[in-house]
Order: structure tokens, then C-alpha cells, then sequence
């Protein structure tokens, strides 16, 4: 009787370039002067929120139109907790960052629930989320004495834990980019796993899936809830480093900017989604340097001509010309 072989884990070409992603990251402070560290600090928050995504959007095939809805709920859980409760300075970081977290997920928990074991998949799935983000935005707005309506919340302090701050840019920077390592290699680690190749079978036939014992509602479930709690985390960060939250941090327009920030870099990849955020951020400092007016219509010109040459994203064309080659230098 022979024993069953135990698979090993392996370093993957993603996995590769996430951590040379990551390292390069880690040096722009010596690069970069305060402000662009400012910004480089947002770009990295906003690209765990595209990741957070893509987690579920890319490993699932379904598409959340109401990502922005998670990422709003950390941004106010935090500003609340911090403002409006008088908390202690020293642990009030800490507590609205797991409000804001906990908001997220429990709103994920709640409405993933009934869609996803409701069986509502594909395009249905999509205006329901929208909708979602839609009833938060009006919330947000609606509910002043809370949210402060329109103007929002201002004055939301650096993030603390354990007596220390990160008030100055260096370290708010790398605070940004540990959230975003962790939750990359983590997020890469659970996909490249059994967890991963379920989820990618639940996209190819969720049906078979199903009768091969799996719960597949569940799975879904905990991919939602867990890609929105990481939304959520995002966002609670985020906010530490702007001082204030706004209801555009819920709205609509940001659940569509996530998507193509997504789409840039890949859908699927991971680490594309966190490249595909840095790309279109980029773009955007640049034409908006020279026309404001004129950014919406470049993003929509770039956007379908990446969709022509890169249906997939430009990593995932990057990953599959990578392969090509080593197995032709295997072959030759």
C-alpha cells in the first residue's frame, strides 16, 4: 500500500512578482519626497481595495458592482469611532478599525446570504450590488447627525496602536504597504491552495461542483464576506491618512473606477489588480495635470483599447508569454 502524495507548495510566477512588487515599493521613501509619499501611501490603500476585489470578482467569475459600498464602510466605521464616540486616543484607532471591518463584513455576511443561497448569479448579481452601493451612498448623504451628510466627516486622527502614530508619511506609507503585503501573499497563498482551485471550478461549473458534495453557497459566502472585510480594512486605513471621509468614498463612481482598476491589471492575477491601480493613477496625475475635463474621456479611450490588445489585463499576457517561454526552454 503505497502513500498518497503530498502536493508542495511551490513559489508561482505571480507570487514572484508580487514579492518584487512589494520590494520595490518598500524603497520609493528613498526615492520620494512627503507629498508623493502621500499619494504613493493612497495608491497602495487603493490597490488592496482593487485586490479585495479581485478576490472575488476574478476567482469567482461574479462581478460586484457594489465593492465600494465595503470600502465606505470602513472609512466610516473608523471616522465615526474615532469622532464621534470620544474614545481614548490611545486604542480609539484599533476599535474603528475593527468597526469599520466588522461593518463591512456583516454587511457582506447579511446581503452575500440571501443573494448567494437565493441562487442569484451572473448579471443579476451585478445590479444587486448596485443597488447596494446606491442605498449606502443615500445613507451616507441621509443621515447627517451620524454621517455628516454632504460635507462628511472631518478630522479623523492618524492611526495609532500600542502607543505608537503614524502621523508623518514614511511610516503612514508603510503602514499602508504592510496592510497590502499581508493581505497579497495571504490572499495569493489561500488561491494557490485546494480553497483557490475549488473556486475556480465553482467558475468554470457550479453546478458539478455541487453534486461533487461541495457547498458551494458557502464557499461563495465566505469569499464575499472576506473580500469585504479586506474592502473594509482599505478603506479604515485610508482614511487615517486623509483626516476626513466624504460619501464619495461610497458612491457609484467609485465601485466603476475599482472595476477598470481591476480590468487594467488583470482579472484573476491579484497582483495585477494592484498594478492595475498604480497604471491607471498614474494616467490619471498626468492628463488631469494638463486637462481635468479631459481625464474621463482618455480613461474610457484607455480602457477599451486595453480590452482590444489585453482582453485579460496586461499581466495576465505578461504570465502566459512567461510560460510560453519556459516551455519552450523545456522542449528545446
Amino acid at each position: 500500500m503505497t502513500a498518497t502524495p503530498v502536493r508542495k507548495r511551490r513559489f508561482r510566477l505571480p507570487t514572484m512578482i508580487a514579492i518584487v512588487l512589494v520590494a520595490l515599493l518598500a524603497m520609493l521613501p528613498l526615492l520620494a519626497n512627503a507629498y508623493a509619499l502621500n499619494n504613493y501611501r493612497d495608491v497602495a490603500l487603493l490597490g488592496l481595495f482593487a485586490l479585495s476585489l479581485d478576490v472575488f470578482w476574478g476567482r469567482t467569475g461574479i462581478l460586484s458592482f457594489g465593492h465600494a459600498t465595503f470600502f465606505g464602510l470602513g472609512a466610516y466605521g473608523m471616522a465615526v469611532t474615532t469622532i464621534q464616540f470620544g474614545l481614548d486616543p490611545a486604542w480609539a484607532s484599533l476599535a474603528g478599525l475593527g468597526a469599520g471591518v466588522l461593518l463591512a463584513a456583516v454587511v457582506a455576511l447579511f446581503v452575500g446570504y440571501f443573494i448567494l443561497y437565493g441562487g442569484v448569479r451572473g448579471a443579476y448579481f451585478t445590479i444587486v450590488t448596485l443597488a447596494l452601493t446606491l442605498i449606502a451612498g443615500h445613507i451616507a448623504v441621509g443621515w447627517s447627525s451620524v454621517t455628516g451628510g454632504d460635507s462628511g466627516l472631518i478630522g479623523v486622527p492618524p492611526f495609532s496602536a500600542f502607543g505608537y502614530t503614524f502621523y508623518d508619511p514614511v511610516s503612514s506609507f508603510y503602514l499602508a504597504l504592510g496592510a497590502l503585503a499581508l493581505c497579497l501573499f495571504g490572499s495569493l497563498w489561500v488561491m494557490h491552495g485546494r480553497f483557490g482551485l475549488v473556486l475556480k471550478a465553482i467558475q468554470d461549473d457550479e453546478t458539478k461542483v455541487r453534486t461533487l458534495g461541495y457547498k458551494t453557497q458557502w464557499i461563495l459566502l465566505k469569499t464575499f464576506v472576506g473580500s469585504a472585510a479586506m474592502a473594509g480594512l482599505a478603506g479604515a486605513l485610508y482614511v487615517t491618512g486623509t483626516g476626513f471621509v466624504a460619501p464619495d468614498l461610497i458612491a457609484l463612481l467609485l465601485s466603476t473606477e475599482v472595476i477598470i482598476w481591476v480590468a487594467v491589471g488583470g482579472s484573476g492575477t491579484l497582483v495585477g489588480a494592484v498594478i492595475g491601480t498604480a497604471i491607471v493613477w498614474q494616467l490619471q496625475v498626468k492628463i488631469s495635470s494638463i486637462s481635468f475635463a479631459a481625464w474621463p474621456i482618455a480613461i474610457g479611450v484607455f480602457f477599451i483599447l486595453m480590452v482590444l490588445v489585453f482582453p485579460k489585463g496586461p499581466a495576465d499576457w505578461i504570465l502566459r508569454r512567461v510560460r510560453a517561454w519556459q516551455r519552450k526552454e523545456k522542449t528545446s
